[in-house]
Formats: structure tokens, C-alpha cells, sequence
């Protein structure tokens, strides 16, 4: 690998550590909770192990920073990088174009709470519900989801495409929530997020992203 190749700029998805929420299994997308004690050590542990110079999150290399604006992703972001870092300065922006996906009605419920729900209203006689096609009651459809996205990742291809030679490093980081980076990974790569590409961020992972050259 030439030393432009190891510089082709590359997208991290990280998504914030575990809630209590999380932890049982809810339903979560607007509701404005805290990471709990072990979201907060995930996301630690990470960084120490992950982020720093010569390290796979590199400061040095970041050109922007996204994250979603809820207080679970704002706390991860913080321990992930400091509140402080002068290298952040300028570089980051909370935007709600990567919140997770507005489960509506079903905020704070469990997968078998909603299928009871939905059942008690008359839906899926036919089919089981499937959040990928069906969206939320009161919240987004897949259409909604897809949309936005689609604004973050033309706005980061913005950012990298005058540097895809390694001309300066441009790496990307975005700090959000479960369902809407597996959402964003198949939108990077050009498929509906309906699309069955097995995809699975736990609490506090991290992923990596790039494109060919």
C-alpha cells in the first residue's frame, strides 16, 4: 500500500455507549436519556484503546466530527475525545440528521410490546412487522430516514472528495445511535435501507467505512 492509499479518507461510525434503556431492551430515539455506568466505561475503554496518535481514531486525521444531538451521543463524544480538545475546535457539529430513527408511538416499548400493539389496532394480519418497511406509527417511515441521511453523507463526500489521493488527511467521524448507523452503512454504500445486509453495532463499538479509489 502506497503511502497516499493509507491516507484515502475513511468514515468512523461510533454509537454511544449503553442506557438503561438500552440495557432492557427499549425503544429509543427521542426520549433524552444518559449513558449509565457501563455506557460510560465502554465508551472509556474504547478510547484508551482506540484513539490517540498513531492509533486507529486518530486525531490528527479528522477533519469533521457529526453527532447527533442527544445527551446518550453528546456524553460518548465527550469521553471519547475530551470536552476540550483543541483539535476538535471548529471541527464538530450536532446535527439531527443522525438522530435515531423517531420511533413514534412505540418510544420506550419493547420489540414485543409493539407487535402486541400493533396486533390490538389491527395491523400485520398479513405480515409480521418489520421497522425497515413498515416504519412507526407517529414517527418515521423509512422514506423520512433515508432522506436525511442522505444530507449527511452528500455533505461528507463533500468534505473527503478533494482529498481521496491522500493529499491531507480527511477522516469523518459520526457519533450516533444503533439503527441509524446500520441505516447510514447501507446508504454509504448505495443500498435502501429495506435492503437485508446483516449488520450489528453494540453499545460503545466502533466501525470504519471508506470508499475505492
Amino acid at each position: 500500500m502506497s503511502a497516499n492509499n493509507a491516507l484515502t479518507p475513511r468514515v468512523f461510525l461510533f454509537r454511544h455507549g449503553e442506557t438503561e434503556w438500552a440495557k432492557l431492551g427499549r425503544f429509543t430515539s427521542t426520549t433524552d436519556i444518559a449513558l449509565n455506568p457501563t455506557g460510560s466505561a465502554q465508551v472509556s475503554g474504547m478510547a484508551m484503546m482506540l484513539v490517540g496518535p498513531g492509533k486507529l481514531l486518530d486525531p490528527c486525521r479528522l477533519e469533521r466530527i457529526f453527532v447527533s444531538p442527544r445527551r446518550r451521543t453528546k456524553q460518548t463524544f465527550e469521553l471519547l475525545l475530551g470536552p476540550k480538545s483543541d483539535f476538535a475546535e471548529g471541527k464538530y457539529t450536532y446535527t439531527e440528521d443522525i438522530t435515531e430513527w423517531d420511533y413514534g408511538d412505540y418510544e420506550g416499548l419493547k420489540d414485543h410490546e409493539i407487535r402486541i400493539l400493533r396486533q390490538e389496532r389491527g395491523h400485520d394480519k398479513e405480515k409480521k412487522w418489520d421497522i425497515w418497511t413498515d416504519g412507526c406509527e407517529g414517527g418515521e417511515s423509512r422514506h423520512q430516514v433515508e432522506e436525511r441521511l442522505d444530507r449527511i453523507i452528500v455533505q461528507i463526500k463533500e468534505i473527503q472528495q478533494p482529498h481521496m489521493h491522500g493529499e491531507k488527511p480527511a477522516d469523518v467521524l459520526v457519533v450516533a445511535h444503533g439503527l441509524i448507523l446500520r441505516c447510514f452503512t447501507k446508504r454509504w454504500i448505495g443500498l435502501s435501507i429495506i435492503n437485508p445486509l446483516p449488520i450489528m453495532l453494540e453499545p460503545g463499538a466502533i466501525s470504519v467505512l471508506s470508499v475505492s479509489v
